[in-house]
């Protein structure tokens, strides 16, 4: 079901959003992130929905999920876009998500990413797939979704 939550997030989510807060509703401004099957997700709607989501952050994404159809979708885009990744794996996540992760990251400078520019790769030692794991490492995130902002 994940196309029914992508037209949620973007027909009824962050428009209330957008209506009711302050935002900057840009996709340069608007970020998507999850992590585990969320980081999946996040690939996928990103992916999908180009002009919503200027950056993804795609934290230990479940890579292995329908036989590595993430890796298959990234390799079948006619483009990239101009979207910014951020895509991470800590070493402690299992048996081949490392590898996984590398694969997808891999398939995305095929396409026209480019590693340290619009791409961040990072490989997490010792890191397990759990939420303290993720917390330790969400502001490298975040400065990566908002280069240069500073809370006001």
């Amino acid at each position: 079901k994940a196309d029914a939550y992508g037209r949620f997030l973007v027909e009824e989510l962050k428009p209330f959003i957008d209506r009711t807060y302050r935002t900057e509703p840009s996709p340069d401004r608007t970020a998507l992130g999850g992590s585990s099957l969320g980081g999946l997700v996040t690939m996928y709607l990103g992916l999908a929905y180009p002009s919503v989501f200027g950056t993804l952050l795609v934290v230990s994404p479940s890579v292995w999920w329908d036989d590595m159809m993430i890796v298959k979708r990234v390799d079948g885009l006619d483009r990239r876009t101009s979207q910014r990744i951020w895509l991470d794996m800590g070493t402690n996540e299992g048996p081949g998500s490392v590898e996984q992760a590398r694969a997808l990251c891999d398939a995305l400078v095929r396409k026209g990413w480019k590693a340290g520019v619009d791409l961040r790769f990072a490989e997490f030692a010792g890191a397990g797939h759990d939420e303290s794991a993720w917390a330790e490492r969400f502001g490298q995130m975040l400065q990566f979704a908002f280069p240069g902002r500073r809370a006001k």
